[in-house]
Order: structure tokens, then C-alpha cells, then sequence
């Protein structure tokens, strides 16, 4: 048995906003990859424009840094449940995990989902307690509850005995004890090198990697990224690539190792380290590289099913084709079917329909992110409401669960528990915090679509609130929809001042003067249940006649601008949003007031 002790492989795993980037971008800093005078963006590792926009991590990316002449490769994964797929595929190329906790907040549910997920592959764990400089920081409660969390996911006692380090990574600091004077991240990465297991295996056997990632590059095309499981990788070497349909030989291009932010060419790499491959065109995630004389494959990747589907089909609106670069059905089948490629928790599915797709993910976040990405790639699509998938299990209709967590000032637990009630959620837990109350609910995934904005309103934006996939259980019943209708254009042309002024009254709009409309485009809220087909491109009539209120200046009240998020949760079955690199619009399935008519005259 080989022992590559000049290595180590380390995840990062921590819930959203908790630091693990920064923490990274210290690492990176201290370990000297950057020139003294270089100009080095913050947050280094959100490399996709997305990410920096929201300040989440959604793609999971490698790094190495040299510490004491051992290299240790650090991947830093997202923090968010919806991406989860991205996280279950990463920690195969990891002995041991770095789990950043917020002095103050605590594990928090994303926390645990993929910590059970290294728990569960016998990852070495280490604890970091990230903030302890903040005011409000609790950091034995913090311990005693990370102690907590680790025994309710049923962790060994060598998991159990895991070792603590107190950081501040905005600043680069670590110290093992809270006392400890300290100006780097030296205690943590000692403890790092100590603690994380050297890769060990048969280093002088044939092949065995597992493709993990996948990258793209406009120069060299397809580029894997695995670990090597067992022997050694070199370039031009010939392998067989074995996937569920068979084996299909390949030979390899360059074999690239990770140094800081870059990709160094190598002419061979050694058990244990994670490399980039070139050359290998039918290679994608989950599928083995293997050794071309003995080829053996390795265990493949389970992901989580996806909890999630929405329908994607071609705009068919009277302004498709305006705005976007690519709007035919074969671009939108091209794109939906190369994302699969990369997005392993994703499924694309054909329909009856030429022109619709049904495409089915982990969250509404991950598919928004999907069609964000899309918008800005050129593409004009329409997406249908979100609906959850349903399972039979013995018999009996299941559905997808959350774990929800929300923290809320005290005054308005009530309207937000009254919310919650409606929509089936059960409380579980209750804890206060510091002014705050954290609440705990179990509640059905089709409860949380539409929930986010109508909870922001009723916290008047004070409340914070995170969920994450729990399982399948027993079907709880209806949950009612929204209970308001639509503000529908019944004419295509241009939006007046005064034919807004006159329907302001009716609702809350969603459009401004002097934009165009198209029939059956929804343009406000009706403040009643029904929906109401309205005219906001009316003139003012002229007559010689005075009056005295005539020349008074028109007073609009602004509209409310849906994003993207808020328009998917907003519409109902018989609505559509209309989603191009320019506009996002609300729409009717069916434009044509007429025919919306007699539908409704026959679904009576």
C-alpha cells in the first residue's frame, strides 16, 4: 500500500454566507500564489459573474497551495442545497473536510445536508468556527450544537473526536485556542496536514479515475476532472473510458495538476492527485478511466433525484425573435442537453411537443440559475409554473419535503406561523436567539413555491430563511394558490401614462408608461380574485372642453419589478413567464382573450 505523503485533499463545506470563500481566498494569499503588486478581486474563487452578483458559490472548483513542501488541493464546494448534486460528486476526490461554521448562527440546515453526505464516505473532519470576532458570536453554544449535529447523523467516534479551530477568515487568522495569539492561518493549516489523511493505494496498478467535473475549454475542448484512484496517469497515454453503455477507447491528450488558481501541464501525475484531462471526447461525469490492458471500473456516483420540474418551451409570444440570438427549438433542445452534461442532478426530458421541454432539478434556485445563465447567453424561452414530482411509494401518493429554518424578530412570528399554517408546514423546533427566534418546520416542497416573497413582505425584510431537501413522505393535501387574479392586455401597442392612471386602481401594476404590450401579456395584480382584461394603452380623448382638473399633472404610483425568482413563484397553471436576454415578461398560456373565455367556460 502507497502512501503519497507530499499530498492532500481537502473539501470545504459550510452553509451559504459563512465565509468558505474567504477562507480560500486567505489560503491562496498567505501560501504566496499571487504577485506582490497583483490586483487580486475579492471572493477569487466565484469566478462565474452569477456568483459574484449573489454572492453564492453555485459551481464547485479546485485549488492547490503549497504549505512546508506539501501540497494540499482544496476544493470549495456551494453552500446551497439546490446544488447539491455539484457537492455529492466532489467529496470522492477528498480524504478529509474543512466544515466552517458562523460563530453566531450555528450549523445551519445546508450545513448538515453535506456534512451527513461526508459523513456518510468516512471523511476526516475538521471544525472551523469562522467570525469569532463578531459581537454577537456564541461559541460554546456553537460547539455544543455542531457536537449535536454530528451525533444525530450518526457520525463514528473517530468523526465524533474532531479537532476545533477558531478563524477569522476575512483576516486570515486561525488559532486552536480562543486565547492563542495569532496573526495567519498557520495552527489551521498544521492541523490540516496532521490531521487530513495522505491518499494511500496501489500505486504501481492499473489505472482508475473517476471523472468528477467537467470543463469546456475554447482551445483543447473537453476537459475531465478526476481524481486517480490507483495507478499512475500520463500524457498520451491509452485508456478505455467505461460508462453504463460500455467501453469506448481514448487516448489522452495533456494531463494537467492544479497550483494556485491555474492548471500546470505535467507529463504524469500519482495516485492521489486530482487532475485535468485533455482528449477524452466520450468522457463525462461518473464514468471511470481506466487502464487499457485491465480495465476495471469504479463504484459510480449516486445523486439525489430532483425534486423540481417546470416545462421550457420556445417563446412563441408576439415579440419572440426581438430580443434573443438563438430562438428555434433545436438551439433550446442543443443547450438543455449539453447542461446535462455538466449539471449531473439535472433531467431533461422530451414532451409531446417539439418546442417543450420538461426539465427537472433540485430547487427553484437551480433551475433559475439555468435559465438566468440562458437569458444571458442569448436564448428566448418560456417556462411554465414549477411543479414538484411525485412519487408512489407502496402504494401511497408521496411527495417531496423540506426542512425549513427561518429566523424572525419576535413581532412578527405570528403572521409568519399564520402563513406557514395554511401551507401545511409542522413545527418542529423553537429556539431564541439573541432578539431573534429561530423556528423550525417540516413542510412540503409545493408549500415553499410563491412562500419567499409573500415571507420578505410580512417581515418587512427582517427575516431570513433557509430550507433543504428532507424526503419523501405521505401526500398532505390541497394547499391553496394564490388568491388574487390577473391585470391582462387585451391589445397589442404602447403603455400611456393616463391608461395606467386609470388603472391603478384595479391593482398593482407591473409595467411603466411607454412600453410595449401584446395581448394576453399580464401587466399588474388584480386586486380581486378574478382575472380582468384591461387596456393600458388608452389616450386621453381631446375636446375643446376646459376643466379644472385637466391640465393637473398625472401622479403614477411606481410599478413592482419582478425578478426572475419572484415572477416563476407568482404565476399560476395558466400562466407562462416569457424570459429573453432583455425583458421578463408574464403572459397567458393562451393569448387570445377569446379563447381564454370559452376554456373557462368549459372547465366549468
Amino acid at each position: 500500500m502507497y502512501t503519497n505523503n507530499k499530498l492532500r485533499n481537502v473539501a470545504i463545506i459550510a452553509h451559504v454566507d459563512h465565509g468558505k470563500t474567504t477562507l480560500v481566498d486567505a489560503m491562496l494569499k498567505q501560501s504566496h500564489i499571487f504577485r506582490a503588486n497583483e490586483q487580486v478581486a475579492e471572493r477569487v474563487m466565484d469566478s462565474n459573474a452569477l456568483e459574484r452578483e449573489r454572492g453564492i458559490t453555485i459551481l464547485s472548483k479546485n485549488t492547490a497551495v503549497m504549505y512546508k513542501d506539501i501540497k494540499i488541493n482544496i476544493v470549495d464546494t456551494p453552500g446551497h442545497a439546490d446544488f447539491g448534486g455539484e457537492v455529492e460528486r466532489v467529496l470522492n476526490m477528498v480524504d478529509g473536510v474543512l466544515l466552517l461554521v458562523d460563530a453566531s448562527e450555528g450549523p445551519m440546515p445546508q450545513t448538515k445536508y453535506v456534512l451527513r453526505k461526508a459523513l456518510e464516505q468516512g471523511l476526516k473532519p475538521i471544525v472551523v468556527i469562522n467570525k469569532i470576532d463578531r459581537p454577537d458570536q456564541r461559541i460554546d453554544d456553537v460547539y455544543d450544537e455542531i457536537l449535536e449535529l454530528f451525533m444525530e447523523l450518526g457520525a463514528d467516534d473517530d468523526q465524533l473526536d474532531f479537532p476545533v479551530v477558531y478563524a477569522i477568515a476575512r483576516d486570515g487568522i486561525a488559532k486552536l485556542n480562543l486565547e492563542d495569539e495569532s496573526d495567519s492561518l498557520e495552527p489551521l493549516m498544521d492541523l490540516l496536514v496532521k490531521e487530513i489523511p495522505a491518499p494511500q493505494g496501489d500505486i504501481d496498478g492499473p489505472l482508475q479515475l473517476m471523472v468528477t467535473t467537467l470543463d469546456s475549454d475554447e482551445y483543447v475542448g473537453r476537459v475531465a476532472i478526476g481524481r486517480v484512484m490507483r495507478g499512475k496517469i500520463r500524457e498520451g497515454q491509452n485508456v478505455v473510458v467505461i460508462s453504463g453503455d460500455g467501453e469506448q477507447k481514448e487516448r489522452i491528450g495533456k494531463v494537467y495538476v492544479y497550483q494556485g488558481l491555474k492548471r500546470v501541464e505535467v507529463p504524469e501525475a500519482p495516485l492521489g492527485e486530482i487532475v485535468a484531462l485533455t482528449g477524452l471526447a466520450s468522457a463525462s461525469i461518473g464514468h471511470t478511466v481506466a487502464d487499457a490492458e485491465n480495465p476495471e471500473a469504479l463504484p459510480t456516483i449516486n445523486i439525489d433525484e430532483p425534486t423540481l420540474s417546470m416545462t421550457f418551451g420556445v417563446n412563441t409570444s408576439p415579440f419572440a425573435g426581438r430580443e434573443g440570438q438563438f430562438v428555434t427549438s433545436r438551439h433550446l433542445r442543443e443547450r438543455l442537453f449539453k447542461e446535462t452534461e455538466t449539471n449531473v442532478s439535472l433531467r431533461v426530458e422530451e414532451t409531446d411537443s417539439p418546442d417543450t421541454f420538461k426539465v427537472s432539478g433540485r430547487g427553484e434556485l437551480h433551475l433559475s440559475i439555468l435559465i438566468e445563465t440562458m437569458r444571458r447567453e442569448g436564448y428566448e424561452l418560456q417556462i411554465g409554473k414549477p411543479e414538484v414530482i411525485y412519487k408512489e411509494i407502496n402504494g401511497q401518493l408521496c411527495e417531496p419535503m423540506e426542512n425549513l429554518t427561518i429566523e424572525v424578530p419576535q413581532e412578527f412570528m405570528g403572521t409568519v406561523m399564520e402563513s406557514l399554517g395554511t401551507r401545511k408546514a409542522e413545527l418542529s423546533n423553537m429556539t431564541e436567539l439573541k432578539g431573534y427566534l429561530r423556528l423550525e418546520f417540516t413542510i412540503p416542497a409545493r408549500g415553499l413555491i410563491g412562500f419567499r416573497s409573500e415571507f420578505l413582505t410580512n417581515t418587512k425584510g427582517n427575516g431570513i430563511m433557509n430550507h433543504v431537501f428532507r424526503g419523501y413522505a405521505p401526500y398532505k393535501g390541497d394547499i391553496p394558490g394564490r388568491s388574487r387574479g390577473s391585470l391582462v392586455a387585451f391589445e397589442q401597442g404602447e403603455t400611456t401614462p393616463y391608461g395606467i392612471y386609470t388603472l391603478q386602481d384595479r391593482g398593482t401594476m407591473f409595467i411603466s408608461p411607454n412600453q410595449m404590450v401584446y395581448e394576453g401579456m399580464i401587466i399588474g395584480e388584480n386586486s380581486r380574485e378574478l382575472d380582468m382584461d384591461v387596456n393600458p394603452c388608452k389616450k386621453k380623448n381631446v375636446s375643446n372642453m376646459r376643466s379644472s382638473s385637466s391640465d393637473e399633472a398625472i401622479r403614477l404610483t411606481p410599478p413592482r419589478i419582478l425578478s426572475l425568482e419572484q415572477a416563476l413563484e407568482y404565476i399560476n397553471k395558466d400562466e407562462m413567464v416569457e424570459v429573453t436576454p432583455e425583458s421578463i415578461r408574464l403572459r397567458k398560456t393562451i393569448l387570445d382573450k377569446a379563447q381564454r373565455g370559452r376554456m373557462r367556460k368549459t372547465a366549468k
